[in-house]
């Protein structure tokens, strides 16, 4: 005689009396298609446990990542676009930045902000993605020229995280004019004997990977990201042949010279600080 046995078949559970797992509780990679708890995923900073895939994540997650007790102080919070061409596409330009803006609770794509990481002084701007491609504009480069002047001003050490796919259209000379800016704060970086670390995302592209993003002291990646001026689609068609495997992505580039070396997130930050103590020693 089993110990328990069924009265009636089948299972009847009212479909009100069913529950479903809290929305938000796992997550699935979509390289291996592996189901992580969020909780998890977190501690390995958003990268997957399985198949080591980095999911893209913006400049708030970066702080929290690499700032000592995730504590820091953002500059120049409020600063936003103006428009001085008065652009407009199948919008206008100050009607996009302002859906953008209230879509992802930024001002615009790049933030600033200053803390320590490992106990030494560092400034980082890092980019983020979601507001109109991460795109360089007039704000970006004057928040990273800032973000340089802080770093002189309190000698400590600069970092950017680049994601963009170039230089803002919408902008148009201004936009271009941001690479020769940040390029030449840098110089005055440099003459302050203060280190430049260039951390490069998936993606860096156009404008941006032309200028400052590969002018680092140290010019780092993460792993598998696109890194390139005109993206493999363009180069493709334009010289109408098939592209080699992983070309472009951030090993494809370590191996013709262009980075030193690349890092997993989850090692970023006691990477960034050893190399830091290396430059101060």
């Amino acid at each position: 005689m089993s110990w328990f046995s069924r009265k009636e078949k089948g299972i009847v559970t009212p479909t009100a009396s069913k529950l479903d797992a809290p929305d938000g509780l796992w997550y699935q990679c979509p390289s291996c298609k592996k189901a992580i708890h969020t909780r998890e995923h977190r501690l390995f900073a958003y990268t997957c446990s399985g198949c080591n895939y980095h999911e893209k994540i913006g400049s708030q997650d970066y702080f929290e990542l690499l700032f000592d007790n995730s504590l820091y102080t953002e500059l120049d919070p409020m600063m936003g676009s103006g428009d001085p061409l008065e652009f407009t596409d199948t919008k206008k330009y100050v009607d996009r930045v302002s859906a953008t803006q209230k879509a992802t609770g930024l001002k615009d794509a790049v933030r600033t902000a200053k803390g320590t990481i490992d106990g030494q002084k560092l400034v980082i701007s890092a980019m983020d993605f979601q507001f109109i491609g991460g795109s360089m504009g007039s704000v970006m480069g004057e928040k990273i020229a800032r973000g340089i002047d802080e770093a002189i001003k309190s000698k400590a050490a600069f970092m950017i995280i680049s994601k963009s796919g170039g230089a803002r259209m919408m902008e148009a000379g201004y936009s271009l004019m941001q690479m020769a800016k940040v390029s030449g704060k840098l110089g005055q970086l440099s003459e302050a004997k203060l280190p430049y670390i260039s951390y490069l995302t998936d993606p860096t592209t156009g404008g941006v990977t032309a200028s400052f993003a590969m002018l680092g002291d140290i010019n780092i990646a993460e792993p598998g990201a696109l890194i390139a001026f005109a993206g493999p689609r363009v180069v493709k068609e334009t010289i109408g042949r098939d592209l080699p495997d992983g070309f472009q992505t951030s090993e494809f580039v370590l191996e013709h010279g262009f980075l030193d070396y690349i890092v997993e997130r989850p090692h970023l930050k006691e990477t960034l600080a050893l190399s830091l103590k290396l430059f101060r020693s």
